[in-house]
């Protein structure tokens, strides 16, 4: 991370020019500390130091790592349900686990120290998602009531709907929360980018087949 460090005086106003950036400073340091460290691990005195910025100045900004931690974690959540085209009827089970494959899978690799900094709350037992978990669960509830009405429509094979989904999850994460492995078997070391298109190929045919869908 390359980051401009701000001026040595303490910033009077919150609406100064470089308020953006300090921000986006911040964030990519806590995001950075966050997935190597944890919550139990991560201070605010190192967040700082990624970003540039004393420990008082940081502390100018947020009002702790509490704060800091619980915004990230949403940000992963949110960015998880954009663009999630389970929950429309206007298209058949072939397309929507086709375009969920997908961008599970890209917005995994494009944040993968945010996808690590959930899978280590879960880790943790997940003592942040309280607030969490009764959406997952609603979200989930009508994720299966899709699944299970494409397979009394004969869309797919009798499967369990969670499980299935579950599936999805650990495979396209698998990219992101264990890219060091997946570059040592892939062969494909640093700074090349992974081969996210024939990736995303043979996990959406895994994904069709194993639903007992052809694939296109």
């Amino acid at each position: 991370m390359s980051q401009d460090a701000p001026a040595s005086r303490q910033p009077r106003s919150r609406n100064r020019p470089g308020r953006e950036r300090i921000l986006q400073a911040i964030r990519q340091a806590a995001i950075a500390e966050f997935s190597l460290q944890g919550f139990k691990g991560a201070t605010t005195q190192e967040i700082a130091r990624r970003a540039g910025l004393t420990k008082p100045q940081l502390h100018y900004y947020i009002a702790g790592k509490d704060e800091l931690y619980l915004e990230l974690l949403h940000d992963v959540l949110a960015g998880w349900s954009a663009g999630v085209v389970f929950e429309s009827d206007e298209h058949d089970a072939r397309f929507v686990l086709t375009q969920y494959v997908r961008r599970k899978f890209e917005y995994a690799v494009a944040n993968p120290d945010l996808s690590r900094i959930f899978t280590r709350e879960i880790m943790d037992g997940g003592p942040n998602l309280g607030s969490y978990w009764p959406v997952a669960v609603a979200s989930i509830r009508l994720k299966v009531e899709r699944i299970d009405r494409w397979i009394a429509q004969g869309q797919m094979r009798a499967l369990d709907a969670r499980m299935f989904l579950m599936h999805i999850w650990a495979m396209t994460q698998h990219y992101a929360d264990y890219e060091t492995q997946a570059r040592v078997v892939l062969e494909c070391p640093l700074p090349a980018p992974l081969p996210r298109e024939p990736i995303v190929r043979e996990l959406t045919e895994l994904v069709l087949r194993g639903a007992g869908i052809a694939p296109e």
